[in-house]
């Protein structure tokens, strides 16, 4: 593949070279590393433009070329909500309220751009339900065909929430695993492959959520609570909170707790013994982080314990009592956004405050 001017700002993390334009390799078509945002996310107050749609008032943080025009469905914006829980006051970041029904939505009005501006017309992407529903949503507002694999076993109602969209609908018996690799036969017979895992896009676009919860709060919370699967959103805020802790000139940003289902937790074995354990991919009811291999899980584990924060796994038969309690403080959400709740309880005497929990699927997409 031919190196023509380089995209601003992104490079291979393994061997260095620029996003060629042009073309839209997924993954470093020299060495096969990822690509990444270097430096760093830049905040500036100053530049936060209110009159653009949705999370693009900060649109200087994206690292995108300025000439790329804006796709939105009026995503970010979400509500923080209090409440008086386990003696503690707790703020939830309602993500399940993006147009799409997950926080996902953040980082596909980015992809969805990015793709639109390279005059792609189909791509492909791979999901447990939440990124592929987000992605066909954004993706038909841009004017692309999408086809998105998943699991046979994903949730009935984000399989028809991904065909209402208009995308082609494509379920692989097996695995997640077995997902992520049909979709790469794929992509690595030409289709254009909007993957949430291994482009970079996505990542300014999460770190959004942070800007808003500093917004909100009126200044830097103490601790985070967010599920992690690619660990993608977590990442996102913890370079959204960095920005906002350099812009300010402050110390410190919040401690971030990153939760996993115990079944399926190699993010959790990797920060705790240095290596992702056993391989087991078991089912669990939080889908949306059954994850094997996390991409970015050495930058993920990075940022955890640069904030002085810890990797926690849910027990399987905690998830559902999860869910109904925070149903029972009036915030319906799946199963995958319910682990947070779990995790609080676990560590409720750690978090400094404020406290926030990362809500990030509605319970309308579980069934």
């Amino acid at each position: 593949m031919e190196e023509s001017i380089s995209q601003p700002g992104i490079f291979c993390i393994r061997c260095g070279r620029a996003y060629p334009t042009g073309v839209h390799p997924f993954q470093c078509p020299n060495c096969g590393g990822l690509f990444d945002f270097r430096g760093g996310l830049h905040f500036d107050p100053d530049q936060v433009d209110p009159s653009q749609p949705g999370i693009w008032r900060y649109r200087h943080t994206f690292g995108l070329p300025a000439e790329l025009e804006p796709v939105s469905l009026g995503e970010g914006s979400t509500p923080l909500v209090w409440a008086k829980v386990l003696g503690r006051r707790v703020a939830f970041k309602c993500e399940y309220l993006n147009p799409s029904g997950s926080f996902k939505d953040r980082g596909s009005a980015l992809i969805s751009a990015w793709l639109r501006g390279q005059g792609v017309r189909e791509a492909v992407e791979d999901s447990s339900g939440n990124a592929g529903a987000s992605l066909a949503a954004y993706a038909a507002r841009a004017g692309i065909m999408v086809r998105i694999y998943v699991p046979e076993s994903a949730s009935g109602p984000k399989r028809k929430q991904i065909e209402a969209y208009g995308a082609e609908l494509v379920p692989i018996l097996g695995s997640r695993s077995d997902v992520s690799e049909a979709v790469r036969v794929a992509a690595e017979a030409g289709k254009a492959y909007a993957s949430h895992a291994y482009l970079p896009f996505n990542l300014p676009g999460y770190a959004t959520a942070a800007y808003e919860i500093a917004e909100q709060l009126d200044g830097m919370p103490g601790s985070v609570i967010v599920p992690a699967g690619q660990g993608g959103l977590l990442l996102g805020l913890a370079r959204g909170f960095e920005a906002l802790r350099i812009a300010n000139k402050i110390d410190t940003g919040p401690v971030i707790f990153g939760v996993q289902a115990r079944v399926c937790a190699p993010l959790v074995d990797l920060f705790s013994s240095g290596n992702a354990g056993a391989d087991r991919e078991q089912p669990t009811l939080a889908e949306g982080v059954r994850v094997r291999n996390p991409l970015r899980a050495e930058a993920v584990l990075a940022a955890v314990k640069a904030s002085q924060g810890w990797m926690v796994a849910t027990d399987e038969t905690d998830i559902l009592p999860a869910r109904d309690a925070l149903a029972g403080l009036g915030f319906y959400v799946e199963p995958t956004s319910a682990i947070v709740w779990a995790a609080l309880k676990q560590n409720i005497d750690k978090l400094p405050d404020p406290i926030v929990l990362i809500l990030t699927g509605s319970g309308l997409k579980y069934g």
